[in-house]
C-alpha cells in the first residue's frame, strides 16, 4: 500500500512502469475508476474485481508487455492480410 495526494498522482505512478499488461482499480466510486480505466496504460483494467476475463476477451500488454493480442478474433489479426476491394458496379 502506498499513500497518494489524488487519483492523477496514482495514475502517473503506474504509468512510469515499462510494463503495462494488466492493471486494476478498487473503488465505491465509479468516477475515480473511469478516470483510472482511461489513465491507464494496460491492455486490460479491471473495475472491481480481478483477472475474470473469457476466452472472447483479447489479451495482451502495452509497452514492454508484448506486441499485439492473443485469444478472441484480435489474437487472430496478426496472422491475417487484410485487402480491401471496391468495385464500381455501375
Amino acid at each position: 500500500m502506498l499513500k497518494f495526494k489524488d487519483v492523477d498522482e496514482v495514475i502517473q505512478r503506474a504509468n512510469s512502469s515499462s510494463y503495462g499488461l494488466v492493471g486494476s482499480v478498487f473503488s465505491n466510486d465509479m468516477k475515480v475508476c473511469h478516470k483510472v480505466v482511461k489513465g491507464r496504460q494496460c491492455g486490460q483494467v479491471y473495475v472491481n474485481n480481478y483477472f475474470q476475463m473469457g476466452v472472447d476477451t483479447p489479451f495482451g500488454g502495452f509497452k514492454d508487455s508484448g506486441v499485439g493480442r492473443e485469444m478472441s478474433s484480435h489474437g487472430l489479426d496478426r496472422f491475417l492480410e487484410t485487402k480491401t476491394v471496391v468495385y464500381d458496379c455501375n
